[in-house]
C-alpha cells in the first residue's frame, strides 16, 4: 500500500552552474600562479627602483641590459664594456629588429650611465625600450623562482 505525502517528489538532477563556477575559479588560480613564475634574466645584485604603477610584462623573448651601481653593464647576465655591448646589441638587432629591450638600472646608478646605454640602444636601432622597476603594487607577491 502506498501512502500519499503532501511533499512533491522531484527527480534528482545535476546542477551545472556550480560546476562552471568551480572551473572558472580553477582557471583563474592557474593563471595567477603562472603569472607569478616569470623567468628573470637580469643580474641578482641590482636593486631596482620602485614605482607606483608598474605593469607585469610578458618576458618570453626579450633582451635584458643591466647597469649596476658601479656603472658596469651586463647583457643577459654577461658583463661587457660599452663597446662590446654596442656590438652585441647590433647583432641582436640585425637578427630581430622587433626584439623587446628591458633596461635594468640599479637605484644608485649614475644617470649618465643610463643615458649612455640608451644612446647605444638607439644607435643600433632599438627605439622601443622599457625600464624594469619593482612595483609597489606587486610588492606582496612572492618572488619568482630563479631559473638556470
Amino acid at each position: 500500500m502506498k501512502i500519499g505525502t503532501p511533499l512533491v517528489h522531484k527527480k534528482a538532477r545535476i546542477e551545472i552552474i556550480p560546476l562552471i563556477d568551480i572551473m572558472f575559479f580553477l582557471l583563474a588560480s592557474f593563471m595567477m600562479v603562472s603569472l607569478s613564475q616569470i623567468h628573470m634574466k637580469g643580474m641578482k645584485g641590482i636593486t631596482l627602483p620602485t614605482g607606483q604603477k608598474g605593469e607585469v610584462q610578458n618576458k618570453k623573448e626579450y633582451v635584458s641590459v643591466s647597469i649596476d651601481v658601479n656603472g658596469n653593464t651586463y647583457f643577459d647576465k654577461t658583463e661587457m664594456n660599452y663597446e662590446e655591448l654596442g656590438k652585441k646589441l647590433k647583432t641582436v638587432h640585425d637578427e630581430d629588429p622587433e626584439a623587446k629591450v628591458f633596461v635594468r638600472g640599479d637605484a644608485g646608478t649614475v644617470h649618465g650611465n643610463i643615458i649612455k646605454v640608451l644612446d647605444i640602444l638607439r644607435s643600433v636601432g632599438f627605439y622601443k625600450i622599457a625600464f624594469e622597476i619593482k612595483s609597489e603594487a606587486l610588492k606582496n607577491l612572492p618572488a619568482p623562482p630563479e631559473g638556470p
